[in-house]
């Protein structure tokens, strides 16, 4: 490609709204234009890059036996109610209608639709096991989109299904799919980290995400540096404070209703009565929204000294987005804000964390303005429908496979895996005979990939003062070929050269100083560059230089095409080695 036809411009500086590094490089090197908040153009030089990424899905997934196919980004609605999931998702869901008054979506993700073509397509466990997968534009009207292509709201995925007569066949093609993400992170040039999640509202029984750790992620990962353990915060497990087995069990105390003044936070309560906070029970009362249309009151107690996770909280409450409760809600079931607790209250469900029925004798809220409980304890002055951990794991908080302290990590999630089971299945009519004539549901499981945040990983992770340093798999072109001013006629007969050997090229026929062309290079950053000048024909050939290194070489005008290969070849290497060491799977 010669950069005076190329469309897209290079930009000395990115507009102000810019927020993360690869979103700046990505404006100023011309492979990204924004069309509004979270939506994006590629323009050539993204989409080439886009591309690259998309051919090394499509070549691991084909390496574990996925077939391509392609399904559309609307949807009938129909689909969708027949899962349960029209009622569920919230306004992240786009609905709309046709000219005919049929409700529609934009697909937001494609369970529904695979389901549809499953429960047509499968009759029989002879046309078990299959797996097939599809590169497609999803639609998420998320309320807060940031950071460039990291957080977007239309998105290129790959989301691959497989289908199974039973869950040994899951289990396989799960796996095979835990390599193979491992493979295309590794061959992209990226450490993807795998980790335990939540299944949120795809549903089903296991899940993991792959993150890439960076400062600029969203998600907060526990991870332990003795261990192995990892997870993702959301679902996180801890070790909590036990009592001693060998010690005799403390004695239950009798209530005692305290005057606790101004005392509306756990700080402050502590700092008067001089007890810690791991001996105070803390009220934390949401509103679930369980549908469009329905909400409850979510009324959770912990431990004085834990947070509350809300991802566990609400799958503990059975609901799909939790807020505060305001001061008139949490009156209206007889509890007073900043001295709530669950003792005394009626009409209201309670879920308490694990830590409160393990420990004894606790402060807690009166429901009377200015006072507070002492000895408060489960099972005697009050109870819970749900015991369960709804707690959040913390820096330092103890490890649940072996103690040690965790450490909190940022990270963006560039894919996850998903158990469906009989999810979708069961809800959606997806069943076929058995050898025995025995009619069973088939059994799903369900992968994705985001290109968008995949491709702004990779910038994220490789770029320096002067651009971007694309991984040679990835690169928009191999080789960048600068001509200087008098040195043409060589510099045609070498490009023609590279493309006719295979080896794409950005061909810089600008008429530009030799400085600009330099700059550009650095900041569109592709791996190999080549100079013909009249300076280096004169010294024999044509200047080199890798863009990840400052040092320029030379080689011979009839060697240059070798010299780019073999180095592509080299740069090419371990790339593939990485991929060749997967981790053993975080169970």
């Amino acid at each position: 490609m010669r950069m005076s036809q190329l469309f897209g411009q290079t930009l000395r500086e990115a507009p102000a709204d810019v927020e993360v590094e690869s979103h700046r490089l990505l404006v100023r090197s011309g492979c990204i234009r924004q069309l509004g908040a979270g939506i994006f153009s590629y323009l050539p030089l993204g989409w080439r890059v886009v591309g690259k990424i998309q051919t090394i899905i499509r070549q691991e997934m084909e390496r574990i036996g996925a077939q391509e196919l392609l399904m559309p980004v609307v949807n009938t609605a129909d689909i969708w109610k027949d899962s349960g999931r029209w009622d569920v998702i919230g306004p992240e869901l786009t609905r709309f209608k046709d000219r005919q008054d049929r409700d529609l979506v934009l697909a937001m993700t494609h369970e529904e639709a695979v389901s549809d073509l499953v429960r047509q397509e499968i009759r029989s466990y002879r046309q078990l096991p299959r797996l097939i997968y599809h590169l497609q534009t999803k639609w998420r009207d998320d309320p807060r989109p940031r950071a460039g292509l990291i957080r977007v709201r239309e998105f290129i995925m790959k989301d691959s299904y497989s289908l199974d007569r039973d869950d040994a066949g899951l289990d396989l093609q799960y796996d095979r799919h835990y390599q193979a993400y491992h493979r295309v992170f590794s061959r992209c040039g990226l450490d993807a980290l795998a980790v335990k999640s939540d299944v949120g509202m795809m549903g089903g029984k296991v899940a993991h995400e792959f993150m890439y750790l960076t400062p600029i992620g969203e998600d907060t990962i526990m991870i332990c540096a003795s261990c192995g353990f990892r997870a993702n915060r959301q679902v996180a497990a801890f070790r909590r404070d036990e009592p001693d087995a060998g010690a005799p069990a403390e004695q239950q105390l009798p209530v005692e209703e305290v005057s606790t003044p101004g005392t509306t936070s756990i700080e402050d309560l502590t700092k008067l009565l001089a007890v810690p906070a791991s001996r105070t029970a803390k009220a934390v009362v949401m509103v679930g929204q369980v549908n469009d249309e329905e909400t409850r009151l979510v009324f959770a107690v912990i431990r004085g000294d834990l947070e509350v996770n809300e991802t566990k909280l609400a799958n503990a409450a059975g609901v799909r987005a939790l807020r505060p409760a305001t001061s008139e809600e949490i009156a209206a079931v007889g509890a007073v804000p900043g001295y709530a607790s669950p003792v005394g209250i009626d009409g209201v469900s309670v879920l308490a964390d694990l830590s409160i029925a393990t420990t004894p004798n606790l402060v807690a809220g009166a429901n009377r303005q200015g006072y507070h409980l002492r000895n408060v304890n489960y099972g005697r002055d009050f109870t819970a429908s749900v015991v369960t951990d709804i707690a959040a794991a913390q820096e330092g908080s103890p490890c649940p496979d072996c103690g040690a302290p965790l450490a909190a990590r940022r990270g963006v999630e560039l894919g996850n895996i998903f158990k469906l089971g009989t999810r979708y299945s069961d809800s959606m009519g997806c069943f076929f005979l058995d050898e025995d004539g025995e009619r069973k549901p088939v059994i799903m499981g369900s992968y994705g990939i985001g290109v968008g945040r995949l491709l702004a990983s990779i910038a994220e992770e490789y770029n320096d003062k002067d651009g971007l340093l694309w991984p040679v798999s990835v690169a928009p072109y191999t080789a960048h070929l600068i001509v200087i001013n008098g040195a043409e006629s060589e510099a045609e007969r070498l490009y023609d050269e590279l493309e006719g050997a295979g080896i794409d090229t950005l061909y810089d026929d600008r008429d530009e100083r030799p400085g600009v062309k330099f700059k550009d290079a650095d900041l569109i950053g592709i791996p190999i560059r080549i100079t013909v000048s009249p300076r280096s024909i004169e010294q024999g050939g044509a200047e080199t230089k890798l863009r990840h290194e400052s040092d320029r070489g030379s080689v011979a005008i009839d060697q240059a095409v070798e010299w780019a290969r073999s180095t592509a070849t080299l740069l090419e290497q371990p790339l593939g080695e990485r991929a060749d060491t997967a981790p053993a799977r975080a169970d």
